[in-house]
């Protein structure tokens, strides 16, 4: 949906189809086929070393392949390729910078220098996509004393301008403490059926998965197997790495 509450695209998804990624001539993950629908919010988990975070950078485009990667809007049979948002796995600052919020914003957002000028526009810009995080009470404060969860919301708002088709999150609560982690959870479920996204997010947290996910999809180097969290417990793979008794 889109801000005023229209329907934004009337079904859409992004393809993933036949992806690979080598290192040399040694296979990283091999002939993976996916689709992310509209206004789902799915979870890649599986083993350290799988290729996790290769593939979300492959789709991101940070990561050379082979395949395809296409965005289809239905209604009109178009074809293209999608906008992405992509929170990476780590960020590290400086915890004596100056640079505030604001000014990370007009960094990422303005080709101007920050300091020569203040743009009412990138603060607006600013002030929406942190409010659709419920963090504009962070654009006046310093990037060094963001808290992680703090910290990880404003790269998420960054992610958000301008509006992706496919929001790519690596382990983004990676550091987060216990409350943090369901704020996160819940804003992300929230902003994909606000703003029909489709949220692709790595975690190792089946039980966070499972309250807010619609998709579970368990990865080591291709798809295993994918489904709804309720349906995937009962998987005897994916009950096993999550449940079985070290």
């Amino acid at each position: 949906m889109t801000q005023d509450g229209t329907a934004s695209c009337g079904g859409c998804c992004t393809r993933v189809t036949n992806l690979s990624v080598k290192a040399g001539a040694a296979p990283i993950i091999e002939n993976v086929n996916l689709h992310f629908h509209c206004g789902e919010f799915s979870v890649i988990t599986g083993p350290n070393g799988a290729g996790k975070s290769t593939l979300i950078k492959a789709i991101a485009g940070e990561r050379a392949f082979t395949g395809e990667i296409l965005f289809h809007r239905f209604k009109s049979h178009e074809k293209m390729k999608p906008k992405i948002g992509y929170v990476p796995q780590k960020h590290s600052f400086d915890p004596n910078t100056p640079l505030t919020v604001e000014d990370l914003f007009a960094l990422c957002l303005s080709k101007r220098p920050r300091w020569l000028f203040k743009s009412r526009t990138v603060r607006k810009q600013a002030l929406e996509s942190l409010e659709a995080v419920e963090a504009a009470h962070l654009l006046s404060r310093k990037i060094g004393c963001l808290s992680g969860g703090e910290l990880q919301r404003v790269f998420l708002s960054l992610a958000l301008n301008p509006r992706p088709d496919i929001l790519l999150l690596d382990e983004p609560v990676s550091g987060v403490d216990a409350a943090g982690l369901n704020i996160f959870y819940a804003i992300i479920s929230e902003l994909r059926t606000k703003y029909d996204l489709s949220v692709v997010m790595i975690s190792h947290d089946f039980h966070l998965c499972a309250r807010y996910a619609d998709r579970l999809i368990f990865f080591n180097k291709t798809v295993i197997c994918e489904g709804p969290p309720a349906e995937m417990i009962k998987d005897e793979r994916v009950n096993n790495f999550f449940f079985a008794p070290f």
